[in-house]
């Protein structure tokens, strides 16, 4: 089976879109696809978390829950894994008063 370097959503429940595939619904977490666990580290079959391979985790720390999302909570840990360390790539980092 090949890995996937993109992690997929697993969530404790789905529910159906309009066009009729299986959507994420209630805790979000980040998963590779041929793993058994979470990027946070929770057992899939333990938590009764379900696969959903085809939707990509693209969460990001700022994002808004509303009332009206079917997501309820989207996990700070597996946030925290995916996105890293984003740098200004045109400005790299420089002191601007070193230190005699």
């Amino acid at each position: 089976m090949r890995r996937s370097s993109t992690a997929a959503v697993a969530a404790s429940s789905e529910q159906t879109g309009p066009d009729g595939v299986r959507e994420p619904a209630g805790e979000v977490h980040a998963w590779h696809p041929g793993q058994n666990q979470t990027v946070c580290g929770l057992a899939l079959s333990r938590t009764r978390l379900r696969r959903f391979p085809h939707v990509p985790f693209d969460y990001t720390a700022t994002d808004q829950l509303t009332a009206a999302d079917p997501v309820g909570w989207i996990c700070p840990r597996c946030v925290a894994a995916t996105t890293g360390r984003r740098r200004d790539a045109k400005r790299p980092w420089v002191r601007h008063s070193p230190r005699p």
